[in-house]
Protein backbone atom coordinates (compact mmCIF):
# COMPACT_ATOMS: atom_id res chain seq x y z
CA UNK A 1 0.00 0.00 0.00
CA UNK A 2 1.17 3.52 -0.70
CA UNK A 3 2.05 5.71 2.26
CA UNK A 4 2.07 9.39 1.18
CA UNK A 5 3.45 10.64 4.50
CA UNK A 6 6.61 8.50 4.20
CA UNK A 7 7.82 10.29 1.03
CA UNK A 8 7.09 13.75 2.43
CA UNK A 9 9.15 12.98 5.54
CA UNK A 10 12.21 12.01 3.39
CA UNK A 11 11.93 15.17 1.27
CA UNK A 12 11.71 17.46 4.27
CA UNK A 13 14.62 15.70 6.01
CA UNK A 14 16.90 16.11 2.96
CA UNK A 15 16.24 19.87 2.80
CA UNK A 16 18.10 20.39 6.08
CA UNK A 17 21.03 18.03 5.35
CA UNK A 18 24.31 18.70 3.59
CA UNK A 19 24.27 17.45 -0.05
CA UNK A 20 25.65 13.95 -0.59
CA UNK A 21 27.33 14.89 -3.89
CA UNK A 22 30.55 16.85 -4.40
CA UNK A 23 30.62 20.03 -6.43
CA UNK A 24 33.37 18.50 -8.60
CA UNK A 25 34.31 21.08 -11.19
CA UNK A 26 34.26 23.86 -8.60
CA UNK A 27 35.92 22.05 -5.69
CA UNK A 28 38.83 19.69 -6.25
CA UNK A 29 38.49 16.27 -4.63
CA UNK A 30 41.18 15.06 -2.23
CA UNK A 31 42.90 12.00 -3.68
CA UNK A 32 44.12 9.22 -1.35
CA UNK A 33 47.84 8.85 -0.69
CA UNK A 34 48.38 5.77 -2.89
CA UNK A 35 46.06 6.86 -5.71
CA UNK A 36 47.22 5.49 -9.06
CA UNK A 37 47.08 8.51 -11.35
CA UNK A 38 49.36 9.78 -14.10
CA UNK A 39 52.83 8.23 -14.06
CA UNK A 40 55.73 10.59 -13.32
CA UNK A 41 59.37 9.89 -14.21
CA UNK A 42 62.49 11.20 -12.43
CA UNK A 43 65.47 10.79 -14.80
CA UNK A 44 67.97 11.51 -12.01
CA UNK A 45 67.07 8.22 -10.28
CA UNK A 46 66.82 6.01 -13.39
CA UNK A 47 69.57 3.41 -13.86
CA UNK A 48 68.25 2.04 -17.16
CA UNK A 49 67.36 -1.47 -15.99
CA UNK A 50 64.06 -1.31 -17.95
CA UNK A 51 62.16 -3.41 -15.39
CA UNK A 52 59.29 -0.96 -15.69
CA UNK A 53 59.18 -1.51 -19.44
CA UNK A 54 59.12 -5.29 -18.99
CA UNK A 55 56.44 -5.24 -16.29
CA UNK A 56 54.01 -2.94 -18.13
CA UNK A 57 51.14 -5.17 -19.34
CA UNK A 58 50.18 -2.74 -22.14
CA UNK A 59 53.68 -1.67 -23.31
CA UNK A 60 52.85 1.95 -22.48
CA UNK A 61 56.37 2.87 -21.33
CA UNK A 62 59.68 3.00 -23.18
CA UNK A 63 63.05 3.85 -21.64
CA UNK A 64 65.75 5.24 -23.95
CA UNK A 65 69.43 5.81 -23.23
CA UNK A 66 70.51 9.31 -24.26
CA UNK A 67 73.99 9.43 -22.75
CA UNK A 68 76.28 7.88 -20.20
CA UNK A 69 73.95 6.97 -17.29
CA UNK A 70 71.24 9.28 -18.68
CA UNK A 71 67.80 8.04 -19.68
CA UNK A 72 64.50 9.37 -21.00
CA UNK A 73 61.03 7.85 -20.75
CA UNK A 74 58.21 7.83 -23.28
CA UNK A 75 54.87 7.14 -21.59
CA UNK A 76 51.76 6.66 -23.71
CA UNK A 77 48.88 7.58 -21.40
CA UNK A 78 46.34 6.36 -23.98
CA UNK A 79 47.67 2.80 -23.55
CA UNK A 80 48.34 2.96 -19.81
CA UNK A 81 45.78 1.25 -17.56
CA UNK A 82 47.22 2.91 -14.43
CA UNK A 83 47.93 -0.35 -12.64
CA UNK A 84 51.22 1.11 -11.26
CA UNK A 85 53.13 -2.11 -11.81
CA UNK A 86 55.96 -0.06 -13.30
CA UNK A 87 56.09 2.05 -10.12
CA UNK A 88 56.23 -1.05 -7.91
CA UNK A 89 58.93 -2.75 -9.98
CA UNK A 90 61.35 0.21 -10.21
CA UNK A 91 64.28 -0.54 -7.85
CA UNK A 92 65.42 3.10 -7.65
CA UNK A 93 61.95 4.71 -7.41
CA UNK A 94 62.40 6.68 -10.64
CA UNK A 95 58.67 6.27 -11.36
CA UNK A 96 55.82 7.51 -9.21
CA UNK A 97 52.03 7.76 -9.42
CA UNK A 98 50.61 11.23 -9.12
CA UNK A 99 47.19 12.34 -7.98
CA UNK A 100 46.41 13.71 -11.43
CA UNK A 101 43.43 11.98 -12.98
CA UNK A 102 41.98 14.51 -15.44
CA UNK A 103 43.77 13.23 -18.52
CA UNK A 104 41.04 13.49 -21.18
CA UNK A 105 42.33 14.95 -24.47
CA UNK A 106 40.79 15.60 -27.85
CA UNK A 107 43.92 14.60 -29.76
CA UNK A 108 45.53 11.24 -28.90
CA UNK A 109 49.02 12.66 -29.57
CA UNK A 110 48.62 14.84 -26.47
CA UNK A 111 48.52 11.68 -24.33
CA UNK A 112 52.07 10.71 -25.30
CA UNK A 113 54.37 12.17 -22.67
CA UNK A 114 58.13 12.33 -23.11
CA UNK A 115 60.15 12.91 -19.96
CA UNK A 116 63.46 14.37 -21.11
CA UNK A 117 66.60 14.28 -19.05
CA UNK A 118 67.25 17.93 -18.26
CA UNK A 119 70.23 17.24 -16.02
CA UNK A 120 73.52 18.77 -17.16
CA UNK A 121 76.05 16.26 -18.45
CA UNK A 122 78.41 14.82 -15.87
CA UNK A 123 81.72 16.70 -15.61
CA UNK A 124 84.72 14.85 -17.06
CA UNK A 125 86.83 12.90 -14.60
CA UNK A 126 89.93 14.77 -13.40
CA UNK A 127 93.17 13.52 -14.93
CA UNK A 128 95.20 11.18 -12.77
CA UNK A 129 98.48 12.56 -11.46
CA UNK A 130 101.71 10.58 -11.45
CA UNK A 131 101.79 10.47 -7.62
CA UNK A 132 98.36 8.83 -7.48
CA UNK A 133 99.30 6.04 -9.91
CA UNK A 134 99.63 2.64 -8.22
CA UNK A 135 103.17 1.28 -7.86
CA UNK A 136 103.69 -2.44 -8.54
CA UNK A 137 104.12 -4.24 -5.22
CA UNK A 138 106.57 -7.05 -4.48
CA UNK A 139 105.78 -7.76 -0.82
CA UNK A 140 102.89 -7.33 1.61
CA UNK A 141 104.56 -4.33 3.26
CA UNK A 142 105.01 -2.67 -0.12
CA UNK A 143 101.36 -3.34 -1.05
CA UNK A 144 100.22 -1.68 2.19
CA UNK A 145 102.35 1.34 1.30
CA UNK A 146 100.85 1.46 -2.18
CA UNK A 147 97.32 1.47 -0.80
CA UNK A 148 98.09 4.37 1.54
CA UNK A 149 99.95 6.26 -1.19
CA UNK A 150 96.93 6.23 -3.50
CA UNK A 151 94.61 7.43 -0.75
CA UNK A 152 97.02 10.07 0.62
CA UNK A 153 97.65 13.49 -0.96
CA UNK A 154 100.43 13.67 -3.56
CA UNK A 155 102.99 14.88 -0.97
CA UNK A 156 105.74 12.34 -0.20
CA UNK A 157 105.78 10.81 3.28
CA UNK A 158 109.12 10.00 4.95
CA UNK A 159 108.13 6.34 5.58
CA UNK A 160 107.38 5.55 1.93
CA UNK A 161 110.99 5.20 0.61
CA UNK A 162 112.01 2.78 3.38
CA UNK A 163 109.03 0.53 2.68
CA UNK A 164 109.82 0.42 -1.02
CA UNK A 165 113.42 -0.51 -0.21
CA UNK A 166 112.17 -3.71 1.43
CA UNK A 167 111.66 -2.71 5.08
CA UNK A 168 109.73 -5.20 7.23
CA UNK A 169 107.83 -2.59 9.27
CA UNK A 170 104.63 -0.98 8.11
CA UNK A 171 104.77 2.83 7.89
CA UNK A 172 103.02 4.78 10.62
CA UNK A 173 103.04 1.86 13.07
CA UNK A 174 105.10 1.99 16.27
CA UNK A 175 106.50 -1.30 17.57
Amino acid sequence: MIHPGKMLRLVLASVFRKPATEQYPFTRPHMPERFRGKILFDPANCIGCKLCERDCPTDAIRIRKVGEKRFEADIDCSRCIYCAQCVDSCPKKALASSGEFELAQIHPEALKVVYRNTLPPAPPAPPKTAAAAPVPATSTAASATTATATAAPPAKSPAAPSAEAGGDEEPGRDS
